[in-house]
């Protein structure tokens, strides 16, 4: 029996540009905090989460839907 050999992608550290994230990386899929942006409906949102976390990758997945 012949082994396959699976070619895993990177996880996205420190990538911002979300086409790049998608196209190139292992990307985890949080389109659905689109939805609860847009249901929240509040003049300023502000995203906290620790160093590395993918920040300004969600932001630039807001600017590319929006």
């Amino acid at each position: 029996m012949q082994e396959q050999t699976v070619k895993l992608r990177p996880l996205p550290i420190g990538v911002s540009d979300f086409k790049e994230a998608v196209k190139d990386f292992c990307y985890i899929d949080k389109t659905l905090l689109i939805k609860d942006f847009l249901d929240t409906c509040v003049k300023v949102t502000l995203f906290t989460h620790p160093r590395r976390f993918g920040k300004t990758l969600n932001v630039d997945m807001l600017r590319v839907f929006f």
